[in-house]
């Protein structure tokens, strides 16, 4: 079904008089989507195949909409947004969280999973790291986070000072530092550390998961497909579709297989109230 794709570059498609975005994918056979390689939210797995949630959620919306195959290009986590602004490819299939920040620059879905935050650290949590507060009040301490991520502005706002932090491209690449010991902890989405370890093992664990409070409110952080701003019909179609899909179940149906349940599904909240901050 889903390939492995080089990153190709691909034409922008909806110009005056031009085919749409849309009938451009139907009449190629596949969507090219970029993924950052983190379990389970999206990545490259053994096969060579596009995995996890997001790219899960992408097959099954672009097959209804007549696109029947995907094919995805792994870059780094910071080259995501370029990346598509360059159209390399069509969508960003890695549970990107919605942002004000991000809202500037591409054009998000409305929200397909969530997560909360948790750490992965050494087996039995020796330095009892248990939020990003732990790294400002040990300064010994070292913490890998995605650059350009959520928990990189997590991390600056609760002033972890930048000289403990490992600003790293991949999920894989934190893990290493972490094995050497040049990093204390690895922050990403609880899911995230649990599905990784399940891959890799390891004398690690998951820390407790928990919200990020921010200006006194719970940061709770919703992720989605991401589309170029310009690709307006495009969205309205997928848009329609993960309606449907929330309204019958689907999409609870394509993130259980990757660790996610009802309590990960989207509430009330929309795109737009992401966009507002």
């Amino acid at each position: 079904m889903a390939g492995l794709a080089a990153c190709s570059r691909v034409e922008d498609g909806g110009g005056e008089g031009g085919p749409s975005t849309l009938e451009r994918l139907r009449e190629q056979g596949f969507v090219a989507v970029g993924l950052a390689n983190e379990i389970p939210f999206g990545f490259i797995d053994d096969a060579g195949e596009p995995a996890g949630q997001s790219p899960a959620v992408a097959a099954a919306v672009f097959e209804e909409l007549g696109v029947p195959e995907i094919q995805a290009s792994p870059v780094a986590w910071d080259g995501l947004i370029p990346g598509l602004q360059a159209n390399r490819f069509d969508v960003i299939a890695a549970g990107m969280f919605i942002t004000p920040e991000r809202c500037e620059q591409v054009a998000f879905s409305e929200p397909t999973a969530t997560s909360p935050e948790a750490f992965l650290v050494e087996e039995g949590n020796p330095n009892d790291i248990t939020h990003f507060t732990s790294f400002t009040e040990n300064s010994d301490l070292r913490l890998a986070v995605l650059n350009g991520s959520v928990e990189q502005s997590y991390a600056e706002y609760f002033e972890v000072p930048e000289g403990q932090l490992e600003l790293i491209p991949d999920q894989t690449t934190g893990y290493e530092l972490l094995e050497s010991g040049r990093v204390d902890a690895m922050s990403m989405l609880s899911v995230s550390h649990t599905y990784l370890l399940l891959d890799r093992g390891g004398p690690f664990e998951v820390t407790e998961a928990f919200f990020p409070e921010i200006d006194g409110r719970e940061e709770r952080g919703w992720g989605g497909l991401a589309l170029r701003q310009e690709d307006t019909q495009l969205l309205e179609e997928i848009n329609r579709v993960i309606a449907e899909f929330r309204e019958s179940g689907r999409l609870l149906e394509l993130g259980e297989e990757w660790g996610f349940t009802e309590a990960d599904l989207p509430d009330d909240t929309t795109t737009a109230e992401l966009c507002e901050g």
